[in-house]
């Protein structure tokens, strides 16, 4: 997860690391937060445990806790719809979801909270197509892990 960001960051807010939390998580269930914490750990490491680092801790469990509600004998046509649109709606609410913890760490109240929302919210727009398209790789992920595993 951590390689591949390294790898799109020329890219603004377009990445594979939801794909891959939705991925490990409907093949390996809770071991899947291991890979969420290390990314996360990884992540403070190299870019420094500054204030935006924070909502990642919870940020990531939410998509993780979204897909963990998923039976593993989800049909795969399910699969093919829903992995993708989940991984579309944790990027366009990506803001929101940073957000409390922006407002709390920097003295913002609700209206200048929305404020900030509103002023990313084309990124995470952005962010959402990114996401949708990465999500399409869901499916024939999880069926190459599951053949690996």
């Amino acid at each position: 997860m951590f390689v591949t960001k390294l790898l799109m960051a020329a890219l603004p807010n377009i990445h594979l690391v939801g794909v891959f939390i939705i991925v490990f998580t409907f093949v390996f269930r809770v071991k899947a937060l291991l890979s969420i914490y290390l990314y996360v750990i990884l992540e403070g490491l190299y870019f420094g445990f500054t204030p935006w680092w924070v909502p990642y801790l919870y940020i990531w469990t939410i998509l993780w806790g979204i897909i963990m509600l998923f039976p593993k004998r989800t049909p795969i046509k399910v699969q093919c719809v829903v992995f993708p649109v989940i991984c579309c709606l944790h990027g366009l609410f990506f803001g929101a979801l940073f957000a409390p913890v922006q407002a709390v760490m920097f003295g913002m109240n609700f209206e200048q909270t929305l404020a900030w929302i509103a002023a990313g919210l084309s990124f995470d727009i952005l962010h959402a197509v990114g996401n949708m398209c990465a999500g399409l790789l869901a499916v024939p992920l999880i069926r190459a892990l599951k053949r690996i595993v």
